[in-house]
């Protein structure tokens, strides 16, 4: 019995032995055979040798698994294929694909904010491609970070696949791009000593209303956040909050996808006041003692990161221009928290000595490099200045070619060299503008100027004026090379015809045809010197039988050939929206090189602007005349000065100065002046709806008669004229709109006033 049981174990071992291969082969195991053959089957537009020559599996080798899964991704990896299968049949190995159908076309369905170019600039799937399903998701994906951007959270994006013969499909992505997705709310969390309201006009995001619907920034945008989180730090730091942080800036889209709820969770700290305030040097010879009054903060102060910014970029300024050409202002700060205070040193030492090596200009698509490089203060090779720079940055922004410029330094090709990275936004420089005046007694004005200030992306400006209304016509071509040859010198012509119906102001009308020609050139950063040769023909017609005697023995044409120069002193901050810094001009003018009219005239103006407080700015300002005959000759009417409209506000043009007293016509006069103080200020006014307020005050004056007063009796009087009023500002998306209402103070009887003013522009 054992002997017979223990026979039967050993049979059924040596059955097991034997039967072993076999299972395991119809199991799928790898055999152990070599490969005799491989046959590639299911390709249509792939040659079998291309597809041999990803696997690394070849005949006369043994059949390897790892080999074998190794092929497989590296076939699947190519983007021909959808499927691969990888079999060994007896001694042949058998290689069986699914090819990938070929894009014919790629179309966007449903899109209507954004244009079919633009998203297919975004999507890599493009027609003659080989179709494969993670790109297409990868397109989806990009597609809808743009609708993101744009504020569109709800976009939804589907991918259609329209299968054509010959293994070409059609894609198609169906778009619903839904709503815009705002800002619900946004909210603080630990702001103790400044409102939700004051955060919230400190920053750039704002909360959605009906009124911004020409602004974008009440959308949900994660670049934009953290704008405003560095506008919070700066704001706070501005306060004294020196140890001020950002904890953490979320949004969260509502449970309906409607809208954003943005929370700022801040640590404001305590706040402080400027203790001890020194400056030192390292260079020596240098008077610390001078640069002292650059400091715009005292001790006991409250501590402000922005003056200690202004005061370190002043006395860089300040050392550069002594000729230390390496300099590096570091202002040291050491808190005292037991008393609040923050102690802060100056240190102007040697900076590294950095050259510059190249000048890299980006995102100027029409403008050319050329036009850019000319307005840098620096060159290649030249010694870095931070105060070139930024000098630099301000000329191409006072361009009016770009939305935004951006000049940051890079590394060169050693420690001793940097790049300036010049990075710019263009934007429109075509402009057609509007312009209309009201009042009861003058009537209605109006015009339209045609500009180009980029022709050709050259920096040209071309300009084409008409003006029309119910007292003057202007028709005038102006062109301007802003660096004629080459050359830090501007050129230019103008050519013109003038109509003036001046019924209502002299019972006289009067009509110019002429030319200019015109150069100038720069003596410093800021001054400027302008000569200008006008040749004109001018005529005094349609004179009134009951018109002044001066007007009517004035009747007929006459010439004038003048010669005049301009000398400009201009540290404006920027042309448009000035904040700061000063404009003054003088002019000399000789008319009789040629002609018929002999005449000496002289003109001097300026204006001040300054910041009183953020948002706030002051500006005062004034003009004064004289001209003078010669020669024996009598000044003509269309040479004299006429004050009045928007050079002295409550009054209408040729409302003040000599006049007939028979006939009540303006005679104009030989001297005047102007003076000017304005305010602006916002009105409380959402910031980006761009409303400001303005409160003015305007005085002048007018006098001397061009003819014997014993052949007419003429009212002449210098006293100073006084008016006062408001206006209101608006930045709007078609130009600038300005109303303005003026009330005269002090006058004579004789005077001619207007109360409102109105003007518009557009840009296109």
């Amino acid at each position: 019995m054992g002997l017979n049981f223990r026979w039967a174990v050993w049979v059924v071992v040596a059955m097991l032995a034997f039967a072993s291969p076999a299972v395991a082969q119809r199991g799928g195991a790898a055999p152990a055979g070599v490969i005799t053959s491989v046959q590639i089957q299911g390709n249509v537009r792939a040659e079998p040798e291309t597809i041999r020559s990803y696997l690394q599996l070849k005949e006369g080798q043994p059949y390897d698994a790892a080999a074998a899964d190794r092929s497989l991704k590296a076939l699947f990896s190519t983007g021909l294929f959808s499927d691969v299968v990888i079999d060994m049949q007896g001694s042949t190995l058998i290689v069986k694909v699914t090819e990938n159908p070929i894009l014919n076309r790629v179309a966007f369905e449903g899109n209507k904010k954004i244009d079919d170019d633009k998203l297919r600039d975004e999507v890599q799937s493009k027609p003659r491609q080989v179709f494969t399903r993670a790109r297409v998701q990868a397109d989806v994906e990009r597609l809808l970070t743009i609708y993101r951007r744009s504020g569109r959270y709800n976009a939804v994006i589907e991918p259609k696949i329209i299968q054509l013969e010959q293994g070409r499909v059609d894609l198609v992505f169906e778009i619903d791009e839904g709503d815009v997705t705002g800002i619900k709310r946004i909210s603080f969390v630990g702001n103790e000593h400044f409102s939700d309201g004051t955060l919230r006009g400190r920053i750039k995001t704002t909360e959605s209303a009906w009124w911004r619907f020409l602004s974008s920034d009440d959308r949900f945008d994660p670049d934009r956040l953290n704008l405003d989180r560095e506008l919070l730090r700066k704001f706070y730091l501005s306060e004294g909050y020196a140890d001020f942080r950002v904890v953490s800036a979320v949004a969260e889209l509502a449970p309906d996808r409607d809208g954003f709820f943005v929370t700022f969770t801040i640590s404001e700290g305590e706040r402080y006041k400027f203790g001890k305030i020194e400056v030192t040097s390292r260079f020596q010879g240098l008077d610390t003692d001078t640069l002292k009054s650059y400091l715009t903060m005292s001790e006991g102060d409250w501590y402000d990161a922005d003056e200690v910014e202004k005061t370190v970029t002043a006395m860089a300024d300040a050392v550069g221009t002594l000729g230390y050409a390496f300099v590096e202002v570091r202002p040291n700060i050491r808190r005292n928290k037991d008393t609040n205070t923050i102690d802060l040193t100056f240190d102007i030492q040697e900076g590294p000595r950095v050259y510059v090596e190249r000048i890299n200009i980006s995102g100027n698509t029409r403008t050319l490099d050329k036009v850019i490089r000319r307005e840098f203060r620096l060159a290649e090779g030249d010694a870095f200045s931070t105060a070139k720079v930024r000098r630099s940055q301000q000329r191409l922004k006072n361009l009016g070619f770009f939305e935004k410029v951006d000049i940051s330094a890079a590394p060169g090709s050693a420690q001793d060299k940097t790049n300036l990275e010049v990075q710019v936004v263009e934007q429109s420089t075509g402009e057609i503008s509007f312009g209309a005046g009201f009042s009861t007694t003058s009537g209605i004005l109006g015009d339209i100027s045609i500009r180009e200030r980029n022709l050709l992306g050259k920096g040209q400006d071309l300009r084409l004026s008409l003006s029309l209304g119910t007292l003057s016509t202007l028709i005038d071509l102006s062109f301007t090379e802003p660096y004629f040859l080459d050359r830090n010198i501007s050129a230019g012509f103008d050519i013109f015809r003038t109509s003036n119906d001046r019924q209502n102001i002299a019972s006289y009308s009067d009509r110019s045809l002429g030319f200019a020609l015109r150069a100038g050139w720069a003596f410093t950063e800021h001054t400027r010197q302008t000569v200008r040769y006008t040749l004109r023909q001018s005529d005094i017609y349609n004179v009134q039988p009951w018109a002044s005697t001066i007007v009517q023995r004035q009747q007929g044409t006459s010439v004038v050939s003048e010669i005049s120069e301009t000398i400009a002193w201009d540290t404006r901050d920027t042309r448009l929206n000035t904040t700061k810094g000063w404009l003054l001009r003088n002019t000399v003018a000789v008319g009789g090189l040629g002609g018929t009219q002999y005449y000496v005239r002289s003109t001097v103006d300026g204006v001040y602007y300054q910041t009183i407080i953020e948002d706030f700015v002051a500006s005062i300002g004034g003009s004064a005349g004289i001209i003078a005959p010669y020669n024996n000759t009598t000044l003509l009417l269309n040479n004299r000065f006429f004050i009045g409209g928007d050079t002295l506000r409550g009054f209408r043009v040729g409302g003040i100065g000599p006049r007939d007293a028979n006939t009540w016509d303006s005679l104009g006069g030989k001297y005047y002046y102007t003076g000017t103080a304005e305010l602006s200020f916002p009105l409380g006014l959402p910031k980006e709806i761009g409303i400001l307020g303005k409160a003015f005050m305007d005085v002048g004056s007018l006098w001397g008669s061009a003819d014997d007063p014993s052949t007419v009796d003429v009212l002449d009087s210098q006293l100073m004229r006084v008016a006062a009023g408001f206006g209101i500002q608006w930045i709007s998306p078609f130009g600038p709109i300005r109303v303005d209402y003026a009330i005269p103070i002090q006058k004579e009887y004789f005077d001619k006033t207007e109360n409102f003013r109105f003007s518009f522009g557009a840009r296109f």
